[in-house]
């Protein structure tokens, strides 16, 4: 059975960029392609339409808010889906390369690294690269999951993500994806990916010391509670064992 792929797309206020982006997914092979209004107040929903996309409403503002929004979107025949940013910062000439690893049965979730791959000078903020280095550690440390970034741009097979429960509706939806994802034992690659300074605009989260200052916080909440929660269940597991030994 051939895949039914569909691509998500968050955005808030990305009129200037949206256009592009969406230009450049042309030879994807994507059957369904979301862009979720995440409370915009220009014509990025317009444009978005102009261009192809279905467009989703979502005024709840957050990042995995409009993720959630964009998957409950999604048609009965889709079986793969993917997710970049709207902002012209992840190529949309990597978007097969994230796919085919899930298509040829190599992979159940891809996550495209920054890290690995070529960035344009200045794409990646000092604290970007610091929070992300942190985060990863930590990850690797607390959880056991090997990853190098936590970036967006990223493709899974539909019926493992209904498996992970996504439930983060900010800042936290990636690394809730990653941490779930070897939680769940799902075979991961991570391939590199080409990273360019967004093309209009301003960042929501890197752009602004507020944003930086919650994301960063919400990622370490994100790994340390569902460390705890880790710790928990293999001590009641233990206690389970006991009692039936």
């Amino acid at each position: 059975m051939s895949e039914r792929i569909a691509l998500i797309i968050p955005a808030r206020d990305e009129e200037e960029a949206i256009g592009a982006t969406l230009d450049g997914l042309h030879a994807a092979g994507l059957a369904q392609v979301v862009v979720v209004d995440n409370g915009s107040t220009d014509r990025t929903a317009e444009v978005a339409r102009q261009h192809g996309a279905q467009v989703v409403h979502e005024p709840r503002r957050g990042y995995g808010q409009a993720c959630l929004a964009g998957i409950a979107a999604l048609g009965a025949d889709i079986t793969l889906v993917a997710f970049m940013d709207a902002d012209g910062s992840d190529d949309p000439a990597d978007l097969r390369r994230l796919l085919e690893p899930v298509e040829q049965g190599e992979a159940e979730m891809v996550v495209g690294s920054r890290v690995l791959g070529e960035r344009e000078q200045g794409a990646l903020t000092p604290q970007q690269r610091i929070g992300n280095a942190l985060a990863t550690s930590l990850l690797r440390l607390l959880h056991g999951a090997r990853y190098t970034d936590l970036g967006p741009f990223r493709a899974i097979r539909r019926e493992a993500l209904a498996r992970l429960q996504m439930r983060d509706t900010r800042f936290g939806w990636t690394i809730e994806m990653q941490i779930k994802a070897q939680r769940q034992g799902l075979r991961v690659l991570e391939i590199p990916v080409r990273y360019r300074k967004r093309r209009a605009g301003r960042s929501k989260i890197s752009g602004t010391l507020w944003g930086t200052i919650q994301a960063g916080c919400k990622i370490l909440w994100i790994i340390f509670r569902y460390s705890v929660l880790r710790e928990r269940m293999m001590l009641k597991g233990s206690k389970v064992g006991k009692l039936k030994g």
